[in-house]
């Protein structure tokens, strides 16, 4: 790749301190796919492997900034957007992206855990439906936020596939609905255009799988600022996630992070 001519993505996310999920899962994940990665840091954590201890949120103001001073200079490619729990924060981005005219964004609507646990309020749900969605490119719900989105339960890939309908229809966004573990498979779904393509994925027996979200969407992200359509975008991100599974780090003393620099580590090392 000529470098001159390397394409770029932002982040629009949360800090993860221990480096396996948020803007540095995503940065790793922009690097190892190929292009440029900028970020604009929604939250601070202070987490590990075994959970989250404490959160910091930026102001909608410092947000703002962090934008403009990405947009202003280095004009993103496309752009990802990961858990942002403030509906004020939501709304800056929305106008932000808005007022930009960004392209291939891709939103990871983080708003519950697949354990079933509320990530963010209320308030900042109906924010994220209202304005965030429908600017979206692409959006990559797990079951239990497509059930939210959707008002369906999800139980089966005929319910996903009305699910995906039903968000689509709603939101006017491209669907990557994805299964994990909650109907017992790891197939995706991608409901673009009125049209349904599944994509198979292998179950890796790895108990690491902090930032595999993350990771997902960041990947999406970078494929479409290489000028890959929607589905081929996809197809190569799910097949990063499975080569970062497959590699079997194993890092800290909970559900640890994936392998995102697989690719490079057969290289020389520079020492």
């Amino acid at each position: 790749m000529n470098c001159n001519k390397m394409k770029t993505a932002l982040t629009i996310a949360g800090s993860d301190s221990s480096g396996g999920a948020g803007i540095q899962a995503d940065l790793k994940t922009m690097l190892a796919n190929g292009v440029y990665g900028m970020s604009a840091i929604t939250a601070l954590t202070a987490q590990n492997t075994m959970g989250v201890f404490a959160i910091s949120e930026v102001t909608p103001d410092f947000l703002e900034q962090q934008i403009d001073a990405v947009f202003t200079d280095i004009f993103p490619d496309a752009v990802k957007t990961g858990m942002v729990a403030n509906a004020q924060l939501i709304e800056v981005i929305a106008e932000r992206l808005t007022f930009y005219q960004a392209k291939n964004i891709a939103v990871d609507p983080v708003m519950i855990a697949t354990s079933g646990a509320r990530l963010i309020s209320e308030e900042a749900i109906a924010v994220l439906k209202e304005i965030l969605l429908p600017i979206a490119t692409v959006i990559t719900p797990n079951i239990p936020e497509a059930e939210v989105l959707s008002g369906m339960g999800i139980s089966d890939r005929t319910d996903m596939e009305k699910a995906a309908g039903r968000i689509n229809e709603t939101y006017g966004c491209a669907v990557l609905l994805k299964g994990g573990h909650s109907i017992r498979n790891a197939d995706d779904l991608l409901y673009e255009n009125g049209k349904i393509t599944w994509f198979e994925g292998n179950r890796i027996n790895n108990p690491n799988t902090h930032g595999t979200g993350c990771t997902l969407s960041s990947a999406i992200a970078s494929n479409l600022a290489k000028g890959y359509d929607l589905k081929q975008s996809v197809r190569l991100a799910k097949e990063y996630i499975s080569g970062a599974l497959s590699a079997m780090l194993d890092l800290g003393k909970g559900s640890g992070p994936m392998h995102h620099g697989y690719l490079f580590q057969n290289r020389r090392q520079i020492v």
